[in-house]
Formats: C-alpha cells, structure tokens, sequence
C-alpha cells in the first residue's frame, strides 16, 4: 500500500503540481513558479509554490535534472537539499549557474527533482573506541583509481 503524503499549491501555481514523467520514475518533477534569469555564476532561490507534509520517518531530497547540468549547466547548489517532515514553507530550490552564459527560466519549467524515501530509526552512541576495517581512517582518493 502507498503512502500518502499531503500537499498544497500556491493559489497562483495550481497548475505546477509535481508529478513524475512516467509512472515507474523515482522522482516528481518540481517547477518554477516564477520567471528569472541566472547570470553565470549565479546563485537564485526558485520557488515552486509547493507546501509539502511529510510524515514523520519521511524526507524529501531535492536533486538536479540531469538535462540542465549538461545542457545548461545549471544544478542544484546543495545537492541534494533535504527537506524534513516539520517543514510546512514553500518548498523552494537553490540553483546555480555553473556556465558562462546567462541562462532564463520561466514559470512551469523543470527546475529539479524531488524523490522521497523513508528514513531508518537510528540513535548515534558515542564510543570510546571504533572497529577497525581494511580502510581505516584513508579518506579521499584513498582507495585510488581505477
């Protein structure tokens, strides 16, 4: 059985409602309220006119299309963005222009995507000592290239 998760629109968005491209997709598509211009290098908040009600035990993770990356280069600047369940604002999402040209967006563009999943219940416990592992403490590129 699905769970169902409660949702409004913005008076003035009822026609950007969220929705998956097809049924077997891992990710509602999230659309611009509004109409703007990044120039490159910049950073804007764009709104959705989407209020989201998670249950709890529930996040919601804003990601980037991958046809603005590479297209565009435009992406999400904190990927994935988490929304968590006693959020009730307008969700919005912060994007950035990676490329050297301006780029518009307009009202009912596809501007990211937003998958929502489950959350393990799990309590941290602090130790005075870890087990050890073949990797240990080795952080970035510590197990080389390949």
């Amino acid at each position: 059985m699905s769970q169902i998760i409660r949702f409004r629109m913005a008076d003035d968005a009822r026609d950007l409602v969220p929705a998956k491209a097809h049924p077997t997709d891992a990710a509602y598509d999230l659309r611009s309220r509004m109409n703007l211009t990044i120039p490159p290098g910049g950073v804007v908040l764009v709104q959705t006119g989407f209020f989201l009600e998670l249950p709890v035990g529930y996040e919601a993770q804003i990601r980037p299309r991958s046809g603005l990356a590479l297209k565009h280069r435009l992406t999400v600047l904190n990927t994935p963005g988490t929304i968590d369940a006693g959020y009730r604002g307008e969700v919005g999402v912060i994007l950035i222009n990676c490329g050297s040209e301006p780029q518009t967006i307009n009202r009912g563009d596809r501007i990211a995507q937003m998958v929502i999943q489950t959350l393990p219940a799990v309590e941290l416990q602090e130790a005075e000592q870890l087990t050890n592992t073949a990797r240990g403490s080795g952080g970035f590129g510590s197990t080389g290239r390949k």
